[in-house]
């Protein structure tokens, strides 16, 4: 039974840190206001849509012209990519990126920790939709911890009894002052790949910068924390990550961006995606014995530069 906005406020409205709100298209939202920061979460697609912790901009990027209706993906926050990451391997009339963040979520838990911090547990669960789609039982957790940085894990449950391989990523959006302003450290000396070419190259650059130009680089065997330079702002994002071997780096650049709709024109210089990913074949993709899981997770601080 998915969740209803006066069942939500009537079962926590103990949490003075959290309340819920509903749009037109009765998509419900989480609002968490701590001491720390503030966040958005959608139910629909358990997915983050801002993480503002307090005397600062936002954290992420969210597109002002997304749709925020059932069947449509939200362009911005934290999507969720799951059972796969990209286009299906094998019928692209499936949605890209997997159901996961097409689909509602329900509420497992919400917690007012003892540091004051607030912590959200949303569940997915096989069902006959899912399973018309991808036919496996399985069980989805994803963790979300707003407090001085914000922690978000996908935890991911094989209840078949057989194995299933898979591919996911938190396909984060970051705000950011302009594309070509900013650099990205941590990324020196990996190996990586331009979109889904198969012959990978070496970032030899001590810092990754842009130009107009789309950038979409796959890194393998990449564990490092990432560090978005952003002096205009004044500040830098920390992205550290565990439970995946693949950072992609994401910018459309002025071409490609023009034919995405659902990206005002000219914004995609105030964002770029630093992403935790488990997305390639004989890297990383995710096979789960029967009652076998695992978890992909990022945390997302901030800090004057």
């Amino acid at each position: 039974m998915e969740n209803t906005l006066q069942q939500l406020i009537h079962q926590f409205n103990n949490i003075s840190q959290v309340s819920f709100s509903q749009n037109e298209n009765k998509i419900i939202f989480l609002q968490i206001h701590n001491q720390f920061a503030k966040a958005t979460i959608s139910l629909y697609g358990a997915q983050v849509l801002s993480f503002t912790p307090h005397g600062q901009q936002d954290v992420l990027w969210m597109s002002k012209n997304t749709a925020v209706e059932n069947g449509k993906a939200i362009r911005g926050g934290i999507p969720l990519c799951f059972p796969w990451f990209g286009p299906h391997a094998t019928d692209n009339t499936k949605a890209q990126h997997g159901f996961a963040r097409l689909i509602n979520w329900q509420i497992f838990s919400i917690k007012q920790l003892q540091n004051q911090q607030t912590n959200v547990q949303l569940k997915l669960q096989s069902n006959p939709t899912t399973l018309a789609i991808w036919p496996y039982q399985f069980e989805a957790l994803l963790n979300i911890t707003v407090g001085t940085s914000l922690q978000v894990s996908l935890k991911t449950i094989n209840k078949s009894n057989k194995a299933f391989t898979y591919s996911n990523a938190l396909h984060s959006y970051f705000l950011i002052s302009n594309i070509q302003k900013i650099a990205i450290k941590g990324l020196e000396e990996c190996m990586y790949y331009n979109g889904f070419e198969k012959q990978h190259q070496t970032q030899t650059q001590p810092i990754l910068k842009f130009t107009e130009k789309e950038v979409n680089r796959r890194y393998i065997h990449h564990f490092k924390t990432c560090t978005i330079i952003d002096s205009h702002l004044n500040r830098e994002i920390k992205i550290e990550k565990s439970g995946s071997k693949v950072t992609v780096v994401w910018n459309p650049g002025s071409n490609v961006a023009a034919t995405i709709k659902d990206i005002p024109p000219n914004n995609h210089t105030n964002f770029v995606c630093v992403e935790p990913a488990n997305a390639y074949n004989e890297v990383d993709l995710i096979t789960l014995l029967p009652n076998q899981s695992h978890t992909i997770s990022t945390n997302i601080g901030l800090q004057s530069s």
